[in-house]
């Protein structure tokens, strides 16, 4: 006890898909208040414990599902899915005798999808529904000008100094803009992404992916993910740019992503997508979420 408040410790593990990092929380042997703040602090890579998302695990709402999962990403901001981060939620599950079940059922924000973890091919997904019209990922298409692509379409969305970007519009829970590159190690990421992601013309914001085509079967891949910023790896950002390709009639089931992180395996038969990767646990702690709190509000006055 400290002024007569309990101290809350958060038992929490690392983990990474690809490099794409997570703190994970166990949500159903302890009890977690998740706030956006909250997020924010454990997300924070100088003064918390550092993460491209905060992943939750809890009991399920869904009579169909084992588990709820909930995603929070740096900024706070609660988002509908992570590919990544879902490859990991089955592990830790798992790994901390959560259930033995496999596949495993996961009840998210936009529904439920299952995974299954094997020991040979990492983590399998089934990444649920995916969609193409602009609704799906809340794009405002008025006065901007269209082009067939295969059985895409492709929207030019003028920006400072780029004003013929093509994108790909796709929607796996979560909205995805997907562009080609010639040379994703040399694309303007850093200056083009937080302007596609936060461009007025997506409500919701959107996943800016930059992809790179090496052959009819891989690609490589950089996203610039809505709230995270540039991460090493994203799932359903992997999986929308290989959707993306397919359609276009550039790509052929399945295909290899190679990411910064490592590479990801997307097929995309009979509208039904799934993805398999690495899920990897670093290391487990403890968080005093009361003290991680203090410190970052008394780091606000060392600002000049």
């Amino acid at each position: 006890m400290r002024d007569n408040v309990t101290i809350m410790n958060w038992n929490f593990v690392k983990m990474h898909g690809a490099g794409n990092d997570f703190v994970v929380l166990d949500g159903v042997r302890q009890a977690i208040d998740l706030t956006p703040e909250r997020a924010r602090l454990l997300a924070d890579r100088h003064f918390g414990i550092g993460a491209d998302q905060i992943l939750l695990v809890e009991n399920p709402l869904h009579l169909e599902a084992d588990f709820r999962y909930r995603i929070f990403n740096a900024d706070g901001g609660e988002v509908e899915h992570c590919g990544n981060g879902a490859r990991c939620f089955v592990r830790f599950v798992h790994e901390q005798g959560l259930s033995r079940r496999n596949p495993l059922r996961a009840e998210i924000k936009t529904g439920i999808i299952t995974l299954h973890d094997t020991e040979i091919d990492g983590v399998s997904v089934e990444m649920g529904q995916t969609r193409f019209e602009p609704e799906a990922v809340a794009f405002d298409t008025e006065g901007l000008h269209s082009t067939p692509c295969g059985a895409d379409t492709l929207w030019t969305l003028p920006l400072p100094g780029h004003p013929d970007v093509q994108l790909s519009l796709v929607a796996i829970s979560n909205p995805h803009a997907v562009q080609i590159v010639d040379n994703v190690q040399n694309a303007p990421v850093g200056t083009i992404g937080p302007q596609i992601e936060s461009h007025p013309r997506f409500a919701q914001r959107v996943n800016a992916g930059f992809m790179q085509i090496i052959d009819r079967n891989t690609i490589r891949l950089r996203v610039y993910e809505r709230g995270a910023g540039e991460t090493l790896a994203c799932g359903t950002g992997a999986c929308a740019a290989a959707v993306a390709g397919i359609r276009r009639g550039l790509l052929d089931s399945p295909v290899l992503v190679h990411t910064r992180g490592g590479p990801l395996t997307i097929t995309w038969t009979n509208n039904t997508l799934h993805m398999s990767g690495p899920a990897t646990t670093v290391y487990s702690g403890q968080v005093n979420i009361d003290t991680l709190t203090e410190q970052y509000t008394t780091k606000d006055f060392l600002q000049p």
